[in-house]
């Protein structure tokens, strides 16, 4: 068995030398007869890696935009507490081997520890206020009526935590007509005009939703953007503040950047859309054994290509010997001529053609291959590592890497409620420690004094020391 690697989402040398963190590691595949593999059984205290290491991020939130920001937070070196809702729809689905364990779970909730708390429950409700006491970050997608109902609003809390960067994602802007409204990837999709420019760009009767749920992704990085946009006025002035990320406002000024066009200027000087993109013969091309993204911009494109194909007629067409190429005009036209000719060659031959005389080539990633793909086995994008309950699965890499703080996947996605009482033990002890009288003993936990000189170290526990919780079951609704 190779030695395991540090599942960092970054090819080996592209990561700075750093200290090896066995919590997550990759394990290869296994044939169906081999027995599991298994992670290393003594773990000892290591320094978080990345450049969040000592930041505490509160995740209360559910499904996909807020988890997977606080993932990406946890990724980049934040301790990330997850308060388990009574009921996530990431947790539903046929995909798994435990209930409640699933694939898209599992995707958008590593690196974080999970705390079963009632918010009904007075008692569990300021169990959460101490959390949050602790903490620099909340998140939360809870619609602002439940917030408020529980006293967990911005309004009601930062009073109570004036520290606190209080990132709140919603479908629409609270100030608004539609605040308060029931929003999804595809309501989204639809408010914000992707809808729109996908049936303008397939000619087609009944548009259609784009098949990945990109309002819930794009959404997340603009939380993540905004909360570390926050925590730098934070930590230069101390003060926290309210960050609303409404996914309807953020689709719309994500997908106008280039489908504003001549509506940019008042009065609009041309259409919206962007040309290239809506081009109906803008598609992946079929090649001699298989289909490859092979898109000339240029003329010199059109004419290096055609020419690889053995159709020097075409490389004379007038259309591509001029200084440009007009899209709106010819865009569709060049596009079948394009198409015409690309079985001429496999996609390893125009890949060598496209690198030759630059000519824009990708192949066509089918996503059940992509574990074999080199690029993707090289960058570590889908190591296999052994979850304690799960079992052997693939972990989605961290695609960016730093070389001073390199990024891990320190923590599996826990299962319910599974780090509850490690968690509340730790508050236990930080009230204990206020409660010393001034002399008699140290006066601050080690989290605390960690946030305090700005060096953390964070306790990595191996597969065989986080079972499933006995008994769990699914919190009270918040």
């Amino acid at each position: 068995m190779p030695e395991p690697k540090n599942h960092t989402g970054a090819a080996t040398p592209r990561r700075a030398p750093g200290p090896e963190n066995p919590a997550v590691t990759a394990a290869p595949p296994r044939e169906p007869s081999a027995a599991p593999p298994r992670e290393p059984s003594g773990s000892p205290v290591g320094e978080p890696s990345g450049p969040l290491a000592g930041v505490r991020v509160i995740d209360l939130s559910t499904v996909v935009m807020g988890p997977y920001a606080a993932q990406i937070l946890g990724d980049l070196g934040a301790d990330v507490v997850r308060i388990e809702p009574p009921r996530d729809t990431a947790r539903n689905g046929t995909v798994h081997r435990t209930p409640g364990m699933t694939s898209l779970y599992l995707n958008v909730n590593r690196n974080k520890r999970s705390v079963r708390l009632d918010l009904k429950d007075d008692a569990d409700r300021e169990r959460a206020m101490d959390l949050l006491d602790t903490a620099d970050v909340l998140i939360t997608n809870m619609r602002i009526g439940a917030l408020r109902r529980l006293g967990m609003d911005h309004e009601s809390l930062r009073g109570r935590f004036p520290r606190l960067v209080y990132a709140h994602a919603q479908g629409f802007r609270p100030d608004s007509a539609r605040a308060g409204l029931a929003a999804y990837d595809e309501t989204v999709q639809a408010a914000s005009g992707l809808i729109d420019v996908a049936e303008r760009a397939a000619d087609i009767a009944r548009p259609v939703v784009l098949p990945t749920i990109l309002a819930d992704k794009v959404s997340a990085l603009t939380i993540v953007y905004a909360t570390l946009a926050a925590l730098v006025h934070q930590r230069a002035t101390g003060q926290g503040q309210l960050v609303q990320v409404p996914m309807a406002d953020t689709m719309i000024a994500f997908n106008l950047v280039e489908h504003l066009q001549g509506h940019t200027f008042e009065p609009p000087l041309a259409p919206t859309g962007y040309a290239p993109a809506l081009n109906r013969g803008h598609r992946a091309r079929p090649t001699r054994d298989g289909l490859a993204m092979i898109i000339p911009y240029s003329p010199q494109n059109h004419r290096d290509l055609f020419a690889a194909a053995g159709r020097p007629d075409l490389a004379d067409d007038p259309r591509v010997n001029g200084e440009k190429i007009d899209i709106v005009r010819d865009g569709v036209a060049l596009s079948e001529m394009v198409e015409s000719v690309t079985p001429a060659l496999t996609s390893a031959e125009w890949a060598e053609v496209c690198a030759k005389h630059s000519i824009p080539f990708g192949p066509v990633l089918r996503l059940e291959e992509a574990s074999a793909d080199p690029y993707v086995r090289e960058g570590h994008l889908m190591d296999v590592a052994e979850h304690p309950t799960e079992g052997p699965y693939r972990v989605i890499g961290v695609p960016v890497a730093f070389s001073a703080t390199p990024a891990s996947v320190r923590r599996h996605a826990p299962r319910p409620g599974q780090d509850t009482e490690e968690v509340l033990a730790e508050l236990d002890r930080r009230a204990a420690a206020r409660a010393r009288p001034e002399g008699t003993g140290p006066t601050e936990t080690r989290l605390t004094e960690a946030r305090r000189t700005g060096t953390r170290r964070t306790e990595i526990r191996p597969a065989e020391a986080c079972p499933a919780e006995p008994g769990a079951s699914e919190a009270s609704e918040h």
